[in-house]
């Protein structure tokens, strides 16, 4: 018997799958990829043309959790160094996740950092 969270990771993969399909980055407006694991959240900014990662961000070395006061943290950092290497506007993966939560409260403080997605 499998377990349920086995089927819902199954589920969330064919969920991400299913929007990659659907968005990519470049170089002008690369992708903003969220990912978020039991105890930490972690941001790429990705471009999917030459197929490299620019920077990333997690809560995982920073001494902060992964929940929702860590979410608007990590957001905000990533923000900060995306202006500081000249990119405004993203386009917003959000993993396969429901936007709820630490999904959305990563996207409202990247939003208020200066990201335009």
């Amino acid at each position: 018997m499998k377990s349920a969270s086995r089927e819902k990771q199954k589920a969330r993969i064919r969920r991400h799958q299913r929007v990659r399909r659907k968005i990519s980055g470049d170089a002008g407006r690369p992708r903003l990829s969220v990912f978020r694991s039991l105890n930490h959240i972690y941001g790429q900014i990705i471009d999917d043309s030459s197929g490299k990662t620019l920077f990333s961000v997690s809560s995982l070395g920073q001494g902060l959790k992964g929940n929702i006061e860590g979410a608007k943290a990590i957001g905000a950092s990533l923000a900060k160094r995306a202006l500081a290497v000249s990119i405004e506007t993203v386009v917003f993966d959000r993993g396969g996740y429901l936007y709820h939560g630490r999904v959305k409260a990563f996207a409202d403080a990247a939003r208020e950092g200066g990201l335009k997605f």
